[in-house]
């Protein structure tokens, strides 16, 4: 299990648009991925989980993943916050 905390910066945070490219990315992985923001946990790979963390901008979630491509899975996923999902 890898876990990896990161900060969202772009305007807008994790909803409709860079939230289906997160989600989109997420699902290609084998690997379980958690998005935990504050005492809650949800599925990186929903939708309606990832939106329903209300992720506004400068907000730090964890991102937790278990699994053979764990590794890649959060580095992938962090690098794509930090792009600011190449805004």
């Amino acid at each position: 299990m890898v876990s990896n905390e990161v900060t969202v910066k772009n305007a807008v945070g994790l909803h409709a648009r860079p939230a289906t490219f997160f989600i989109q990315r997420a699902n290609e992985f084998k690997s379980s991925i958690w998005v935990e923001k504050d005492d809650r946990r949800v599925n990186a790979k929903s939708l309606l989980g990832v939106l329903s963390l209300g992720i506004v901008k400068d907000v730090t979630i964890r991102l937790i993943a278990d699994g053979s491509d764990e590794e890649e899975a959060i580095n992938a996923l962090v690098s794509l916050i930090e792009s600011n999902f190449s805004e």
